[in-house]
């Protein structure tokens, strides 16, 4: 390659990094998702058990795959399908939680199915973010058979209200009689491939952190998730080094974060503006979306244990704040492997040709 091209490419990274994009989605979009699922928070806040009103939220994070366009029926149905996978992947996590014997094969199952629908369906950022987030934390979270049910009935019952509360949304600002929108959900040749390599990246992040034995393993693949599931066979894996950067500053953040001793109705506060601030430049500006991503994330697993709030103010935050930077260079060196992997024609080569002869049919449907 020569030098020219490699200032040609440099120059377009620099320009795609800082970069600010027109939004597509409304003020009140954002807005109305941010109190969807802060109120389930404040909920729990008001009635002294923030664990719980966090666990809610994780379901209530549906709504951030609200489309901006489209008809009632398919907004709602799209929300709806998301909250039955919220569920379903919280439930298979607490599962593999109970029999570890099937918890790689279970995770590893869950992980390509959540990738490959958010790809399918054309998810914009944060995509199936939360679904899987959702499964990592159920599987490391403690507790035996007699606890499930009524965990998943709270992330059931947090899909539910966001659905319910989109639905008066849409009524008011869309209507009923709007317009329908293409369809955004069909399959494209390089689908399986791309899946199959993101699901292997993740689940490798999550060996390597148990292995290593770091203390909050979950973090790590959801670190690599982040910065992989814009990944792409076409472009060039340079391109994600914004995640990278917004990833890392994020720990900074939550770190000055922590370092406040927080209400139970201050962190439902925290987390709202974090993602009033996460919906208002996800379609933007990535990476200064992801840099708040990093807190909202870590904001959830310390105060969504139980007495978590006692438990943050008794650990020193700059001890937190190293277990995350490490949880996050952890999966984002992952991550890149795997975008050097992504593009490599040694691999992407006799999959796609594999996959283009399985799919043949369905290639040829579409065509």
């Amino acid at each position: 390659m020569s030098i020219k091209r490699l200032k040609q490419i440099a120059k377009h990274e620099a320009e795609h990094l800082f970069t600010v994009r027109p939004s597509a989605k409304p003020w009140h979009v954002s807005l109305s998702a941010a109190l969807i699922i802060a109120s389930t928070i404040l909920i729990g806040a008001l009635y002294h058990n923030l664990p719980m009103g966090i666990l809610a939220s994780l379901g209530a994070m549906i709504i951030l795959n609200q489309p901006v366009a489209g008809s009632l029926r398919q907004r709602q149905g799209l929300l709806l399908l998301m909250g039955i996978i919220m569920v379903l992947s919280f439930s298979v996590g607490l599962i593999a939680h109970q029999v570890q014997l099937l918890k790689w094969p279970l995770f590893t199952l869950l992980c390509f199915i959540v990738v490959a629908i958010g790809r399918y369906m054309h998810l914009p950022p944060p995509g199936s973010m939360f679904v899987l987030m959702a499964s990592v934390i159920a599987i490391f979270m403690p507790g035996g058979w007699e606890d499930m049910p009524g965990r998943i009935s709270v992330v059931a019952a947090g899909a539910l209200y966001a659905w319910v509360m989109s639905l008066f949304y849409n009524l008011a600002v869309v209507g009923v009689a709007s317009e329908p929108a293409p369809s955004k959900h069909y399959y494209e040749l390089g689908l399986i491939t791309e899946s199959l390599i993101v699901c292997f990246f993740v689940v490798l992040s999550l060996e390597l952190a148990l292995w290593l034995d770091m203390p909050y393993p979950y973090w790590v693949p959801v670190s690599c998730y982040i910065i992989m599931q814009g990944m792409q066979l076409r472009t060039m894996w340079i391109r994600q080094l914004h995640r990278v950067l917004g990833t890392g500053i994020g720990v900074f953040v939550a770190a000055f974060l922590l370092s406040f001793s927080w209400s139970n109705v201050g962190v439902a506060l925290v987390i709202f503006c974090l993602l009033l601030w996460i919906e208002t430049l996800v379609s933007r500006h990535y990476a200064s979306a992801v840099i708040m991503i990093t807190p909202l994330t870590i904001f959830i697993a310390e105060y969504g244990k139980s007495a978590a709030h006692t438990e943050v103010g008794a650990m020193a935050y700059q001890g937190i704040m190293q277990a995350r930077f490490l949880d996050t260079l952890l999966g984002c060196v992952v991550a890149l492997l795997g975008g050097v992997v992504m593009q490599s024609t040694w691999l992407r080569r006799p999959l796609m040709t594999l996959e283009a002869k399985v799919f043949q049919d369905k290639i040829r449907l579409q065509k």
